[in-house]
């Protein structure tokens, strides 16, 4: 299964990083596991967003990301490496969140 991560946010591919950032804060809000009370579409659709924000927050990600394309990026990179050095706990408590309730999110 291939995402378009910048579909996925809903931003064009030249957007800065604070754009990227904005969107994301903006659908992680909405879809939220705390605010969608187990609704496990929009869980689902959470982990979604935060892949996408994972990948193109990070320049060397998004490097990769854009330089192969979401299919073949996928195949490459496991969610491990996609998850590795990306904590959103630190994002969410910026929401009012205690941190990351997805699970798996977070990495050393």
């Amino acid at each position: 299964m291939s995402d378009d991560y910048y579909k996925i946010l809903g931003v064009d591919k030249k957007a800065s990083s604070s754009e990227i950032k904005k969107a994301y804060r903006k659908l992680a809000m909405k879809y939220h596991p705390d605010k969608t009370k187990g609704d496990k579409s929009l869980e689902d659709r959470f982990k979604k967003i935060s892949e996408a924000y994972a990948v193109l927050s990070d320049p060397e990600k998004k490097n990769q990301y854009d330089t192969y394309g979401s299919a073949d990026f996928q195949q490459r990179f496991s969610q491990e490496d996609i998850f590795r050095n990306f904590d959103l706990g630190d994002i969410l408590k910026d929401f009012g969140f205690g941190g990351s309730r997805g699970g798996g999110f977070s990495s050393g």
